[in-house]
């Protein structure tokens, strides 16, 4: 990616004429961002990538001539610019969407339909657009992981992992879920992520991973061997009953403009868990969960944070560290070892 003084340059890739404009139209209103070329399949596309030199691209992924997944395959492979995948997520969008960011998409967000104000899009377009600019794609994980030891120890019911997450944190739950090992306190996820595409995550780490991993529902129980991952659009917190917790899913307003957000299930991590939990935040751009998690080490939870090395974007877990609200900060091959050590930690009775 060639480094540009001024705004970040973007090609937008998208075969709909009326989405390039709409895309073109949204971006206008950030200064930082110039969209200097459009293209209207992968073919223009290459074209202008070589004649542009664009800092970042828009893509969509249903393209005659050359599906978006196949296109985003080949550049990553012989000219690697970050992505960010622009898509009506259908079911089978979906799917097409997890499998692109396997391929090296940064992120995915959803075209506007008649739940999502244009305005909505714009915003999170310009957001993700300046995370991918300032993206790493240069961690190899699966090299450097250590295995975990088994988890032997009978987990206490009122322990709880709570993970959040954002722009790369998909992969990071791809990664870190499955080098998990089977039988820990229950996992409740939140990563910032369209409608409709949580529940394609969660059944595609569910494959990987050797605990349950599903999108959670209103009031499920959460028990060992569990991980629960809250579904776009949907804030999530704890709720305890006795000895056990439950979850609570609303559509109040948007926290930190998240909607799930980190900071909401970390606020109820902190009144309802305390020192029984362990919260673990992962990559991501802006500060859900800086405040969550100072209000978790306040009640005695442990508290991991990703360190810079092997971030997508560091701003989340900076703006924890920044806080004071980080007992650990450790890159993402060592936070299998991290959570299990914060584990064997007694909490108080």
């Amino acid at each position: 990616m060639s480094i540009h003084q001024g705004p970040i340059r973007v090609l937008v890739v998208d075969d709909s004429a009326l989405a390039r404009r709409a895309i073109q139209d949204a971006l206008a209103f950030d200064a930082g961002i110039e969209v200097v070329g459009l293209a209207a399949d992968a073919y223009q596309a290459r074209e202008q990538i070589l004649a542009l030199e664009p800092d970042v691209i828009t893509l969509d992924l249903q393209m005659p001539l050359m599906d978006g997944l196949t296109f985003l395959r080949i550049l990553q492979e012989h000219h690697p610019v970050p992505v960010v995948v622009v898509s009506a997520l259908t079911p089978a969008g979906s799917k097409m969407a997890m499998a692109a960011l396997e391929a090296g998409a940064v992120d995915v967000i959803q075209k506007p339909d008649g739940s999502r104000s244009a305005a909505q899009m714009a915003r999170r377009l310009s957001t993700q657009i300046r995370a991918a600019a300032r993206s790493r794609r240069d961690v190899v994980l699966t090299a450097l992981a250590p295995q975990p030891v088994a988890w032997t120890t009978p987990p206490d019911s009122r322990r709880v992992i709570l993970i959040g997450a954002s722009t790369g944190g998909v992969e990071a739950l791809r990664f870190l879920l499955p080098q998990l090992p089977a039988g820990l306190p229950p996992i409740v996820v939140v990563q910032h992520i369209p409608a409709n595409f949580s529940r394609v995550m969660a059944e595609h780490i569910d494959r990987l991973a050797p605990c349950e991993v599903r999108e959670a529902v209103d009031g499920d129980l959460l028990r060992p061997g569990l991980c629960l991952v809250a579904p776009g659009d949907f804030h999530v917190a704890l709720q305890r009953q006795g000895r056990q917790y439950h979850v609570k899913l609303s559509q109040s307003p948007p926290v930190n403009h998240c909607r799930p957000s980190v900071d909401v299930l970390f606020r109820s991590g902190a009144e309802q868990a305390g020192a029984q939990a362990v919260a673990v935040l992962l990559t991501g751009m802006g500060s859900d969960g800086a405040r969550g998690m100072q209000l978790l080490r306040a009640a005695g939870a442990r508290t991991i944070a990703e360190a810079e090395e092997s971030c997508v974007v560091f701003g989340m877990p900076q703006a924890a560290i920044k806080a004071g609200a980080v007992e650990r900060v450790v890159p993402l091959p060592k936070m299998p070892e991290a959570i299990l050590d914060a584990l064997r930690q007694e909490p108080p009775p």
